[in-house]
């Protein structure tokens, strides 16, 4: 790694440890920390389903503080320090490189590996814990079981990294069928067949590699979400949530039954991150958030 880059990650952390004061929101972290829901995951939510309703990071924080939640995701990286010192934490860093972008093209490897290895330093850093990862975009002319073996072997290349700072890096399934509106699907993404992203996992063959399960894409893709949790449990490191048609609310609108889904997942043993990554619809997002939160509590 540069010295640049090294020194980068020294201002933000000195930056963040700077932090434990006020905000504008008159919440000090202690109160926040003892204000949260008690369930025996942690609740986080995707910023940037909300960023197209007005909502940036730190209203978005401070919504979660307000409802108790634990973490925040998918957020700007100068916002970290932000959201921090409202007491949440950053539940997934992003790696350093997008869905369309990934080791499955090899015109991106080297992308990919100096991505997620800024991303592992930086998650270290901040007290984090999980770094997100994808496949990429099939392309043109592209051998399905070469992409395949090339996409392990690349993050075989930064699991020794994310093993040595004791970070997990979360591998998405997508979904590839859904185009009804914007990101409510991902036409042309190589990982969207569950049950081949869990073999990539095994492949790699790493307690810090895991899968991250996105009901939603799962439902769009494969079904069967409740009997996939059981068999996958031990691969599943991260869940995001979503209302199937539209990635809408998790509410009475859409087909996904939540509750059993999450007391299914409660007794998996699971005890880190359920993140909302549903598009708010109602006029009041802040009640999709509420009503999300709730429904998974």
């Amino acid at each position: 790694m540069s010295s640049m880059r090294t020194r980068s990650r020294r201002q933000f952390l000195a930056t963040t440890a700077m932090g434990g004061g006020l905000l504008a929101s008159g919440i000090p972290p202690a109160r926040a920390a003892a204000a949260k829901i008690e369930t025996p995951f942690k609740h986080s939510v995707m910023g940037w389903c909300f960023k197209g309703r007005g909502v940036d990071a730190v209203q978005l924080a401070k919504w979660c503080v307000q409802l108790g939640m634990h973490g925040i995701e998918g957020i700007p990286r100068d916002a970290y320090k932000d959201v921090m010192d409202l007491g949440l934490e950053i539940a997934l860093v992003s790696g350093g490189h997008g869905f369309a972008e990934g080791p499955c093209n090899p015109k991106f490897h080297d992308k990919v590996v100096s991505g997620l290895k800024d991303a592992i330093n930086l998650a270290a850093d901040i007290g984090s814990k999980r770094v997100i990862t994808f496949t990429g975009m099939r392309y043109e002319g592209m051998d399905d079981e070469d992409a395949a073996t090339r996409c392990v072997e690349t993050w075989k290349e930064v699991v020794p990294l994310a093993e040595k700072k004791g970070i997990t890096i979360c591998f998405e399934h997508l979904n590839s069928r859904a185009i009804e509106g914007k990101m409510t699907g991902h036409p042309g993404y190589f990982g969207d067949d569950v049950d081949f992203c869990v073999d990539l996992v095994k492949r790699v063959g790493s307690e810090h590699f895991k899968l991250l399960f996105d009901i939603y894409h799962v439902a769009i893709m494969n079904g069967d979400i409740i009997r996939r949790i059981r068999e996958y449990k031990e691969y599943i490191g991260h869940y995001h949530t979503a209302g199937n048609p539209g990635r809408c609310e998790i509410d009475g609108k859409q087909e996904i039954n939540y509750p059993p889904i999450i007391a299914e997942i409660v007794k998996t043993g699971f005890t880190d991150y359920i993140a909302q990554e549903f598009i708010p619809t109602w006029d009041d997002p802040f009640a999709s958030l509420k009503h999300g939160v709730e429904t998974c509590s």
